[in-house]
């Protein structure tokens, strides 16, 4: 059922469509829910009778029987061949011509020997496909469990993982079980076997086989004790791989955030330093294995020699028959005990460190959603009703998160939380939600939640489907959904409209077309509680308005919902008001109750609302057509009536693969990475084919007569010990070689990742680049070297056995020829499609991690949508597809392997037969040297042949890590031309005819911007989300090489090395990025400042007694992504490098989008202070944050729209910035308009700025008013 796809394969590259759909009983979903319910059942049971659950217990239960049938097929048919074989050399030694039973009987044995040899190639290969069958159920079974319990886990246990020991466990620990599978029987079969020999050999020679036996039986206890010395290396091993994939993980994430600060190196150092622990526990364990193999090779030699020397020193003399009928039998004991029952130790003790750790994982703790939701039918007025509620993220370090918090909510209220950072706003959601474990008090939700996090969470799809998340498409709803979160804009710039591929992470979105998308996903669900973690902070203050009134208070006005925000213009709308502090509520009532309270939070309320009734009242007229305006850009064209599009599945880019051979450059990459011993090596391997010569040669030819010769015997020993010495210093010198290749190359790979531009990372899921960085150096650091090793040491053996066997009788090699050429032809046809299927095996594992990755990052809002169903039914496909490659390399392999043998087998039968033909003239010695080898040759020689094609099977992960070695670089990071020392002590910026790209293919981002940023000036930049504001801080910082000049203090930015250019500037980035690492090593990686200075710059952004609080203060570790600081912390952590850099640029992007109006205030006071000396260019959406801007950047779909004082474009009534600040409501637009006055009087006349600041204060507009009457005249104002 193979000859086509293997004939496809020939034809054309093999694609995922040409393969077979996987069986229904190896379903992902069908073996993962039948090993939990077996797991539910163990964990149930253990904890009744208060014992420990066991996961290899369950293993057993659910695959034990019929592995274990398997296990007899191939065990008695060993043993026969060694038999017949004495049979037949035993008539050639009482050969008589007339004797015609012997004759018959010699026929009978040949027959025999033949058909025991096809049955054992059938039965054999028929256990292979049982075994390696259960290897894949089990993995597959195990992968779902993995990912199920992910998608359970409570917040206090993903704080116990990482994303890095989930995707290693996913890829690498799981592997164990593929190869347990295919040797563990050996552990009862060896034994057993051995026994059954022992006896054979007595009957043959007598008490002399027991040297032999007693030679066996001194290495076993050593190989068994490799073994478990394997299990302790595995599981240090697996520690540092964890590790090393986590960091791998937060670089792929934070990548722009790395390359911005120049923490490269940084990385590097912290990647290579556990890369080099690693490569230090797999080298100590590449020895055990190359000193394994080597004594698997060494000991044939060892137990004959002692053997045969006992035997003749005891006065015995040998025959012929005696003495090939011994080493066949031993040669059956030794595979069996010497090599496959060491390795089954060897794989045993890593696959029980694989299952603890997996088990460890699985029982972990889950999320409890006990009594938190109620049955519709239950729904009554009031949806949340929470009393007293006291919460802990980890109650033995934190103080609570929330404390006596009593709230109700009803069913069609609007309740808004507001507070400053770290006040616990997003752990009310996470405790309604009930991610957040209830410590005392009562919580109460009816009815149906839906969740919008702070952080939006978009997956690798379409935006449909992002939005649509499972869902059905009701064109409708859709469309008044992406109405009422003011998409239909956006998505019309897109060519492929809402079809728009989202990159890993969202990468081809702004962070404002992200929120809403995010928010568009929770709006279209059905729900009866909406739980919105501040939408708004990311957007423009037009857009947001439009989100407050069209979608949280137009679509959404019949639900409840609860809305979290730091924007306090539109509280005045809102049905209830809650004030959070440390965790507690400060005050809750309505606006109006709110504003006769005495809280210093509620003061910014009371502004507004002095300001509302200061301010007069904006012309209607304008407003009308401000909204006609917002109306118009919002549903500029509607597809109510026309239907929409079918979603065509779109996926993400194809992963690259290659075609045809592996090529020899990568072959030549990888044996030179890691040293330069190929001289040494190839000194070795001639040692090694002349060692087998003379030791084989003298073994078995004339045997008797040589063994009284002691001075032979002497030479004979000194020959053995040397083949023992060199075949263990091969294997040491090559294992060493080829680890340290692997080593090089993942560095390799590592400083390629980091040098190559931020598009690579856009295009290329997380999941596809630690694909490469996990499973791929997986295969190269463990799998590649033994089956090299095992490859090139049969090859020497095979060329040592023809050698000798040519010497002997040289007719051996007329078969031999033929023979070469058709197993050369069976492994081409073979390699081209077990390549290409190999090749599609490794990409069809990127997206099982990528979705991994994905869910891991939105855990709240897919368990607040209840969509871990569907989310597991995806995962489970990804596996399917997985499986479907996998089990055709399997059975490639197979059917390789079965045409193989079954040649091996004709091979057999016509010596067997052909020897008796030829009988006359053949000395009983050259009989039993020809069987024997013919036996030999063709078990290892079809075994060379498939290891040859496996290794290249292999080489395909090289092959994969080369490709990503040879990425292309971003420009240099330091070139021969550095700027002056002196430079940038200015900070001016001039953009001249700047054109800026993503994609060389599409069109420009920012089109012919030409503009001049004075030094110390401090400039805003503003715009509707979605005008590429975050791309002129990519062209600045060169993330991707834009066209056109920038100039810094008349230096041209692309002539410098990029690291030059990046540290001169600092940034304050849109998503605030933290690494686990101690607090000390997030602000300051290089150590470059003092304790005091940290300290200082945690205080200067309100942080010091936050981290005070954490202990080990500045050495405390911060969780993956730093997920223990809210949101807003985190930007005040970015915000904190800033002020420890103290550079003449300093860049913020939206950097306090997500801090309260307060700590705003203080922020920018901060940036005030610390940065007047500096150029500070600040992206916001929030226009008081750039109130005092000397100069304000419009920016519209990547054109300037406008670039002057913001007095001065105020006072144009149809301009972009205009428009932007009568979207703030009244109170906030008149307030703007006053202070925009004020300081551009302050800038105009600085001798008379403090004042004018006075007369502001003292006298309100009206003296403004006359400053302006009098024709802008001081002297007449003073």
């Amino acid at each position: 059922w193979l000859n086509p796809l293997l004939q496809l394969g020939q034809k054309h590259r093999l694609e995922k469509g040409d393969m077979y759909s996987v069986l229904p009983e190896d379903r992902s979903e069908t073996l993962g829910e039948e090993l939990q319910r077996c797991w539910n059942e163990e964990v149930k049971k253990a904890s009744k009778e208060l014992w420990k659950p066991q996961l290899s217990r369950v293993l057993i239960k659910c695959y034990g029987k019929s592995y274990a049938l398997a296990g007899l097929f191939e065990f008695f048919l060993v043993l026969i061949q060694p038999l017949l074989l004495g049979k037949i050399i035993l008539f050639f030694e009482n050969y008589h011509p007339d004797d015609q039973r012997s004759l018959c009987m010699a026929y009978v044995y040949a027959a025999a020997m033949s058909i025991s040899t096809f049955g054992l190639t059938i039965l054999q290969h028929l256990y292979y496909y049982h075994v390696q069958r259960t290897g894949m159920r089990i993995r597959v079974a195990m992968c779902h469990m993995i990912y199920r319990k992910a998608l359970g886990l409570s917040t206090e246990s993903i704080g116990r993982t990482t994303t890095g020991q989930i995707v290693n466990l996913l890829s690498n620990d799981v592997n164990h079980f593929d190869e347990i599978t295919l040797r563990l029987h050996y552990l009862w079969a060896g034994p057993l076997q051995a026994m059954v020999i022992i006896v054979f050999l007595w009957y043959e020679i007598g008490p002399s086989c027991l040297a032999g036996v007693a030679t066996i039986a001194v290495m076993m206890p050593i190989q068994t004790w490799f073994g478990k010395l394997f299990g302790i290396f595995r599981s240090k091993t697996a520690v540092l791989t964890d590790s090393r994939i986590r960091i791998m993980n937060e670089v792929v994430s934070g990548i722009r955030i790395i390359k911005m600060y120049v923490w490269e190196k940084w990385f590097s150092a912290l990647v290579t330093e556990v890369r080099k622990k690693e490569i230090s526990r797999i080298l100590k364990s590449s020895y055990l294995r190359g000193l394994n193999m080597a004594s698997f090779f060494a000991s044939s030699k060892l137990i004959i020699f002692v053997t045969f020397t006992v035997y003749t020193l005891l006065g015995n003399t040998m025959t012929a028959s005696q003495v090939f009928v011994t080493m066949s039998l031993y040669g059956t004991i030794k595979v069996t005990l010497t090599l496959f029952f060491p390795l089954a130790i060897e794989k045993l003790s890593e696959t029980v460190v694989s299952i603890r750790r997996i088990k460890n994982f699985l029982l972990l703790e889950e999320i409890e959603r006990k009594n938190i939701m109620l049955p519709l039918a239950e729904k009554g007025g009031n949806s949340i009703e929470i009393e007293k509620l006291t919460c802990y993220w980890d109650k033995s370090l934190d103080a609570p998160s929330l404390q006596n918090v009593s709230i109700t909510a009803k069913s069609h209220q609007l309740l808004t939380v507001i507070g400053p950072v770290g006040a616990g706003k997003s752990s009310l959601l996470s405790a309604i939600l009930g991610e957040l474990p209830r410590d005392t008090g009562t919580l109460k939700v009816k009815g149906q939640l839906t969740y919008a996090s702070q952080q939006p969470w978009v997956f690798p799809g379409t935006i449909r489907s992002n939005i649509l998340f499972g869902r059905e498409l009701n064109p409708k709803k859709y469309e008044q959904v992406l109405r009422a979160c003011a998409l239909k804009k956006d998505l019309e710039m897109f060519p492929d409209g809402d079809l728009t591929l989202i990159g890993d992470r969202g990468a081809t979105l702004s962070g404002g077309q992200k929120a809403r998308v995010n928010l568009a996903r929770a709006v279209y669900e059905d729900a009866d509680i909406y739980l919105l973690d501040d939408p708004l902070s990311a957007v423009d203050a037009e857009v947001g308005k439009h989100l407050f009134d069209k979608c949280i208070c137009g679509l959404l006005k019949n639900k409840c919902r609860i809305l979290v925000t730091h924007q306090l213009r539109h509280l005045r709308e809102v049905d209830q008001i809650l004030v959070l502090k440390e965790g507690q509520i400060m005050v809750q009532g309505s606006y109006s109750e709110l504003q006769s309270s005495d809280l210093d939070m509620v003061s910014l309320l009371r502004r507004d609302e002095e300001q509302e009734q200061l301010s007069p009242f904006a012309d209607p007229e304008k407003l009308s057509l401000q909204s006609r305006w917002t109306n118009d850009s919002h549903s500029s064209h509607c597809f109510l009536n026309c239907p929409l599009p079918p979603e065509t599945i779109q996926t993400i880019a194809e992963e690259t693969r290659a075609e045809g051979n592996v090529s020899s450059h990568i072959y030549f990459t990888y044996f030179t990475a890691g040293c330069s011993l190929l001289v040494l090596m190839v000194i070795v391997f001639l040692m090694s084919i002349m060692l087998y010569y003379l030791v084989e040669y003298p073994a078995v030819n004339q045997i008797p007569n040589y063994f009284f010769n002691i001075v032979l015997l002497c030479l004979l020993l000194g020959l053995t010990a040397a083949a023992v010495v060199f075949g263990f210093a091969r294997s040491l010198v090559i294992f060493h070689g080829l680890v340290r290749s692997a080593q090089t190359l993942h560095n390799s790979m590592f400083s390629a990742v980091l040098h190559t531009p931020v598009s690579f990372f856009d295009v290329n899921p997380i999941g596809r680049i630690l694909n490469r960085f996990s499973k791929d150096v997986s295969q190269m650091d463990s799998v590649l070297p033994i089956t090299f090793v095992d490859f090139y040491q049969l090859f020497l053996q095979n060329v040592g056995v023809i050698a000798v066997a040519a010497s002997v009788i040289p007719l051996i090699l007329i078969p031999v020829v033929p023979l070469l050429l058709i197993f050369l032809y069976l492994r081409s046809l073979y390699l081209r499609t077990s390549r290409d299927i190999k090749r599609l095996e490794s990409t069809t594992r990127s997206p099982v991690l990528s979705h991994l990755s994905s869910s891991l990052n939105g855990l709240s809002t897919i368990r607040a949508s209840r969509s871990e169903e569907k989310l597991k039914k995806d995962f489970d496909a990804h596996q399917d597809l997985h499986s479907e490659a996998w089990f055709l390399f399997l059975m490639t392999s197979r059917w390789f392997a079965l045409r193989l043998d079954s040649i091996c087998s004709i091979f057999i039968t016509l010596t067997a037969f052909g020897l008796i033909l030829l009988r006359d003239g053949l000395v009983a010695g050259e009989v039993g040297l020809v069987l024997t080898y013919a036996v030999t040759l063709m078990g290892n020689f079809q075994w060379t042949v498939r290891q040859s094609a496996e290794v290249e099977n292999m080489m395909t992960s090289v092959e994969r890590v080369v490709e990503y070695t040879e990425l292309k670089n971003e420009g240099p990071w330091e070139t021969q031309q550095h700027p002056p020392s002196d430079w940038l002590s200015q900070g001016m910026i001039t953009f001249d005819r700047v054109n800026f790209f993503y994609d060389t293919d599409g069109p420009p981002v920012l089109k012919e911007i030409s503009a001049t940023f004075h030094a110390k000036e401090k400039v805003g930049i503003v715009g509707r989300t979605g005008a590429w504001k975050s791309s002129l801080v990519s062209a600045i910082f060169r993330l991707a090489e834009p066209q056109g000049k920038i100039y810094i203090d008349g230096v041209v930015t692309s002539e410098i090395g990029l690291h030059d250019l990046r540290q001169k500037m600092s940034i304050i980035p849109q998503d605030p990025v933290l690494f686990t690492d101690s607090v000390r090593k997030n602000l300051d990686p290089f150590n470059q400042h003092t304790d005091e200075d940290l300290w200082k710059a945690l205080e200067e952004v309100q942080l010091k007694s936050v981290v005070e609080e954490l202990p080990g203060k500045l050495e405390a570790v911060l969780a993956e992504s730093g997920s223990n600081f809210s949101v807003g912390q985190r930007q005040l952590v970015c915000l904190a490098r800033a002020i420890l850099r103290k550079n003449r640029i300093l860049i913020i992007d939206e950097a306090t989008a997500n801090v309260d109006p307060r700590t705003d205030e203080l922020i920018q006071k901060t940036i005030r202070d610390k940065f007047k000396e500096c150029t500070v260019i600040t992206i916001a959406h929030r226009l008081n944050t750039i109130i005092d801007s000397d100069r304000i950047f419009v920016l519209e779909s990547g054109t300037i729209q406008e670039f002057d004082h913001p007095f001065t474009l105020l006072q144009n009534k149809e301009g972009a910035l205009y428009r932007m600040v009568q979207q703030m409501g009244q109170a906030e637009s008149a307030s703007l308009l006053e202070s925009f006055k004020v300081h551009y009087l302050g800038v105009r006349f600085p001798f008379s700025s403090s004042i004018l600041t006075t007369v502001y204060v003292n006298s309100g507009s009206k003296c403004l008013n006359l400053y302006l009457a009098t024709g802008s005249n001081t002297n007449s104002l003073l």
